[in-house]
């Protein structure tokens, strides 16, 4: 079969977005919002050091991250990951006078810690605080990225879309015929996205000499609600109303 240039040039006609009297369409939105509590709470340990040189500087903070370390781990399956971040040591010069005179070096150690086990979150933390320039920042409470409340939120979206869309069928006097389209928000075009919840954060450092002989007692942190929020879009088509 021939073409003639004109019918090349015509594109094809895109599919309507929209029902025929024999089948209409329903578009409707499904959102669910859930509240559960954390699953993981995170902690931020920076262990410093200061020396009139660097040696002393790198011993003190090596000894300093030892002893974090040893007792983050002490914590068993309570802690489930610890992670070195960032190391720096860093000269500081004199402020006054020519040429480059060393005044002392700074050294820092940046850990991260994430603990599954919330009673033991209150006791750990304090201890931290307690140590020789060593400072705690945090918990951040969070939701793993594959909990079953994830899961659970789509789940409910998906059904109140549903009653939504039957709703709306049934004040027609009709029922839903079929499902045609399902898609999470955003996902047929490019979406601005959702400014980031505000972090709480708490911080607690040790200076000074050694601790006293009596341990401080834990702190009691309560976990922070996570909320949980699905939407989606829906289409359905419905039997042909009586209007």
């Amino acid at each position: 079969m021939t073409l003639h240039p004109e019918e090349r040039s015509q594109p094809a006609a895109p599919a309507t977005p929209y029902g025929t009297p024999d089948a209409p369409r329903i578009a409707v939105r499904g959102e669910a919002h859930l509240e559960v509590d954390p699953e993981i709470a995170r902690i931020g340990i920076t262990v410093s050091a200061r020396g009139r040189d660097r040696r002393s500087a790198l011993d003190d903070l090596t000894r300093r991250n030892a002893a974090v370390l040893h007792l983050v781990r002490s914590y068993g399956p309570a802690v489930e990951r610890v992670e070195t971040g960032a190391l720096s040591v860093t000269p500081e010069l004199v402020r006054h006078g020519r040429g480059e005179r060393i005044r002392t070096y700074h050294g820092a150690v940046r850990l991260t810690a994430e603990l599954t086990d919330f009673t033991a979150l209150g006791e750990l933390t304090t201890r931290l605080a307690d140590l020789d320039l060593t400072r705690v920042d945090g918990p951040w409470w969070e939701l793993r990225p594959d909990s079953p409340a994830r899961r659970q939120a789509r789940q409910q979206a998906v059904r109140e879309a549903v009653q939504r869309a039957r709703e709306y069928a049934e004040a027609l006097g009709t029922t839903l015929d079929a499902l045609v389209e399902i898609a999470d928000i955003g996902a047929e075009g490019p979406q601005p996205l959702p400014p980031a919840p505000g972090a709480r954060m708490r911080s607690m450092a040790g200076y000074g000499g050694p601790a006293a002989p009596d341990e401080a007692p834990p702190l009691d942190l309560e976990p922070e609600r996570q909320h949980v929020y699905a939407q989606l879009n829906a289409r359905f088509t419905m039997k042909p109303p009586k209007l």
